[in-house]
């Protein structure tokens, strides 16, 4: 096992598999022993990701269809290590074989192959892809479940900007319900649309977009996180950057917060319904590494899919010479529309670890 290849301390997720390879999967350990788990839960979340559902993702058919394995047994979680597995269908690895010699722009081939002395499996990105997001899915829809079920916690992720083409209006409980009602997975509808069209258009034109999803997650209790190394914004930022494509993250007024004066930043404390609350939320929620019982809220950039279908310089790493590349098989034009379950996942796995560590949730429910 890879040492990067698991998260968590006492909730620990190991990933496992490569885009062209047999299967890839997933075990969660240190799930707590009772929690009720359907295959068909997961299943549900992991459709919301899966490429080749649209005309602004990936035209790779995959089941992705979820096998758990082991961990659970009458319909509850037994406190064994839960495994599951999803089996790879739709590889058309021959797309991949010019990457022996050329390097993608953009992509991890070139330090992979240092790395690992040419023995990484490359095709498709192999353990770099995108595709093992549904890793992450499979583990974080459990750990997600465990925290409604134990302390009413709620995540919700959403596309907020693709491009240069933004929300208008601020996200509201009553958006979550839209969240899944179009393809770019924004809850207002008018700039899905457009955001829609953007996306077409640079498929059209050989290209790709990045953009940005903004995850909020409520009822949180005050008090997870481990300072100094083990924060909560430390864990939520490591849990993150797992994903292929991010390239930032900021909580809470973020990088605009650089820009404002004390005043106008700090979020001073009121009393509300007898709750100790803050009037604003420019901390995101978390303060000294520590939740404080407000919205844990992020905001997460996603560079634009690097694999592009125009004709682009690179290196051939056996002549040393530079060469004109075309990227070959099926790509995602843009990754943000297919990210907010994998958002979710990664979130729910990170609090439910803490909350663990805390003593929040018993290792029996």
């Amino acid at each position: 096992m890879l040492p990067g290849s698991s998260i968590g301390q006492r909730l620990v997720l190991t990933s496992f598999g490569e885009s062209h390879g047999k299967s890839i999967g997933a075990v969660l350990d240190g799930c707590p022993a009772g929690l009720e788990i359907d295959e068909k839960e997961i299943q549900q979340i992991l459709d919301l990701r899966k490429p080749g559902q649209n005309l602004i993702s990936t035209q790779r058919k995959e089941g992705d269809v979820v096998e758990i394995i082991s961990g659970v047994f009458r319909g509850y979680s037994t406190g064994a290590p839960i495994a599951m597995v999803i089996w790879n269908s739709d590889q058309k690895s021959k797309d991949y074989e010019n990457l022996k010699t050329k390097l993608r722009p953009g992509h991890s081939d070139y330090p992979a192959m240092i790395k690992f002395n040419h023995y990484n499996d490359y095709r498709g990105g192999g353990r770099f892809s995108g595709r093992l997001t549904a890793t992450h899915v499979m583990g974080g829809v459990i750990a997600k479940k465990l925290l409604k079920v134990t302390l009413g916690i709620e995540t919700n992720s959403y596309t907020c900007q693709i491009g240069k083409i933004r929300m208008e209006n601020k996200f509201t409980k009553k958006m979550i319900s839209s969240i899944y009602k179009n393809e770019v997975r924004c809850p207002e509808n008018k700039t899905a649309k457009l955001m829609r069209a953007s996306i077409l258009d640079a498929r059209k034109n050989g290209d790709s977009l990045g953009g940005i999803i903004e995850s909020i997650t409520t009822n949180v209790p005050v008090g997870l996180g481990e300072p100094i190394f083990g924060s909560l914004e430390s864990d939520l930022s490591k849990a993150i950057f797992s994903i292929p494509s991010v390239k930032g993250i900021e909580f809470g007024s973020g990088f605009k917060g650089s820009e404002l004066y004390g005043s106008e930043n700090n979020d001073l404390y009121t009393i509300k319904r007898g709750k100790i609350v803050t009037k604003t939320n420019n901390s995101g929620g978390i303060l000294g590494g520590i939740s404080n019982g407000m919205p844990i809220t992020m905001k997460i950039a996603f560079k634009p899919a690097s694999s592009i279908a125009r004709r682009q310089s690179t290196v051939n790493i056996r002549t040393k010479k530079e060469e004109i590349f075309q990227v070959k098989g099926r790509h995602d034009p843009c990754v943000v529309p297919r990210a907010p379950p994998v958002v979710d996942s990664l979130v729910a796995l990170t609090i439910a670890d803490h909350a663990l560590i805390a003593g929040a949730i018993k290792p029996v429910l």
